[in-house]
């Protein structure tokens, strides 16, 4: 089954996440969702929206503004047997809370010496472009993705942010689920056209770890995740007859999959990476050294990273799309590896 299935209906990203929670519920009992504003409100990014009408407040739980106490009681949750689904509200929160994430979610299998599983999934929504400033427009994937223990995926497109939700549910470990704003849909918010696309109706699993090529091309890779991956898209159709560029979808951070990379890029040759992540020491520069570890001939000329600088997100909009990975941006990345 493929993200361009005929004949399937259409809905947001937020929906789709939703349907895919809702559908685990219905199959597995021991699925249930806790967080803050999961439940009458549906999620203020709609990532819950009709779950509370459903299930009631003994599965889907309001929880106090105290991250370390629900995230925490989640953990506890995971580890007797039940499959929590944990939202966050936003990534850049991690700080009251990163004692139960690294030292607890992600180690405890590893200190039980594989005898305890945690089977948490835990999303929070990530990503700038509408002046949310510096405190609510992070992505910080890459942070998450170096530390051992947890899985961390961040879909670009509603089909397969509910199939990498209805994986994250059935997997036996930690899942960090990060959605970009401007890929879940809502009317409230500027969004692209991509946010919007074929979803069945049935539940389905997209597999963690193994990227897609979003757009086929054979003269320049481009590597990228979650909402960039529209912008790329749009770069990719704008440049059609021009350059051929394929874009590859990530789709998880960690496990990162290298293979994809290295296949695609062998194939053309030339790599750009668009990363709304901080440039140093994140995934842009691990993509680089997949590369480079393993033959960096594979390359004709110099790699470009359109990533976010090593700033604070500035709250002014003019200062924030300025830091951001735009198309402008990106199309120029691509004509400048492409001069060799």
């Amino acid at each position: 089954m493929t993200a361009t299935t005929a004949d399937t209906r259409r809905v947001t990203t937020a929906k789709a996440i939703s349907e895919a929670i809702a559908l685990e519920m219905r199959a597995d009992p021991e699925v249930f969702v806790m967080g803050e504003d999961v439940g009458p409100y549906g999620g203020i990014f709609g990532s819950t929206g009709g779950l509370w009408d459903e299930f009631g407040s003994e599965r889907i739980i309001d929880t106090p503004i105290s991250e370390t106490g629900f995230i925490g009681a989640g953990i506890g949750a995971a580890v007797e047997g039940m499959r929590p689904v944990v939202e966050l509200m936003f990534v850049d929160f991690f700080g009251v809370c990163m004692d139960q994430i690294y030292n607890h979610m992600a180690k405890i299998h590893y200190e039980s010496g594989g005898n305890v599983k945690v089977p948490l999934v835990l999303m929070m929504a990530v990503g700038g472009g509408y002046s949310d400033a510096a405190q609510h427009s992070q992505c910080l994937w890459g942070t998450f993705a170096h530390m051992p223990g947890l899985k961390v995926v961040a879909p670009s497109n509603p089909y397969d942010a509910k199939g990498l939700m209805a994986a994250a549910i059935r997997d036996d470990n930690p899942v960090l689920f990060l959605f970009h704003k401007g890929v879940m849909g809502l009317p409230w918010m500027a969004k692209n056209p991509r946010s919007i696309g074929p979803v069945p109706e049935e539940a389905y699993t997209v597999p963690i770890g193994k990227a897609a090529v979003a757009h086929e091309g054979s003269d320049v890779t481009v590597v990228s995740v979650s909402m960039s991956v529209q912008h790329c898209l749009d770069v990719a159709e704008a440049l059609e007859g021009t350059s051929s560029v394929e874009v590859l979808d990530l789709r998880t951070i960690a496990p990162l999959d290298r293979e994809a990379i290295l296949a695609s890029v062998g194939k053309t040759g030339r790599l750009v990476i668009v990363d709304e992540d901080y440039k140093s020491f994140g995934m842009s520069g691990e993509v680089v050294a997949t590369i480079t570890d393993r033959d960096p001939r594979m390359l004709k000329g110099p790699v470009q990273r359109v990533a976010y600088p090593d700033i604070p997100v500035p709250y002014s909009r003019i200062l924030e799309y300025e830091a951001l990975p735009t198309r402008d941006k990106i199309q120029r990345a691509i004509e400048a590896v492409m001069k060799f």
